[in-house]
């Protein structure tokens, strides 16, 4: 059985989400960034950790692919054209997502009072729209990648969630539509369960 270390409300939710789309069994560590828990699996306190047997993965995309490959599911087959297509989305959502959303999160809550830049704030908000913009365009089917869930719809569905929670700029109604549809799946209604 995986076990999952870190939090519901944390990027440890994409890979409970993932393991619920796959059908597995998977235990929940529970622990918070910089945590002793979270040390224990990884030296420097960040979460999600993933535990297989005896190996211990970190950093919540790099353990969505690696499921994706191991239950051949949910990704494009490695090696393949669709495989680097998927890998230049999924690399293009951390960037203009993930990032930028991070970056937020530290300065507003995470970095000293004194380090904190609350100037940026315009500024990511405006890139948000702007990657918001080309979200939409990339949406051309049911998913990102066509007719079939990918790692990709995780990842960028959990952003759109972090962003509305954060205060960014709303969505258009073709996005808003998507994450509604992706947040009605009973694998991502299971995963919040937890």
């Amino acid at each position: 059985m995986y076990k999952v270390i870190g939090a519901v409300r944390t990027r440890a939710f994409r890979v409970m989400w993932m393991l619920e789309e796959l059908c597995q069994d998977y235990e929940v560590v529970p622990a918070t960034p910089a945590s002793d828990e979270a040390r224990q699996f990884n030296p420097l306190g960040k979460i999600p950790a993933l535990v297989d047997g005896d190996a211990v993965l970190t950093d919540s995309v790099a353990i969505m692919t690696y499921l994706g490959d191991k239950h051949g599911t949910l990704t494009a087959p490695a090696g393949t054209p669709d495989r680097a297509q998927q890998d230049a989305l999924t690399l293009w959502l951390i960037d203009e997502f993930d990032a930028l959303l991070w970056t937020h999160a530290k300065h507003t809550r995470i970095l000293p009072d004194g380090v904190r830049v609350p100037q940026i704030e315009p500024g990511l908000h405006a890139e948000y729209t702007r990657s918001l913009a080309g979200l939409e365009a990339r949406l051309t089917g049911d998913f990102l990648m066509g007719d079939k869930i990918t790692i990709p719809d995780l990842l960028a569905t959990h952003c759109l969630g972090w962003g509305f929670s954060a205060g960014f700029p709303e969505m258009s109604a073709k996005v808003k539509d998507y994450s509604k549809r992706m947040r009605a799946r009973p694998a991502f209604r299971a995963a919040g369960a937890r």
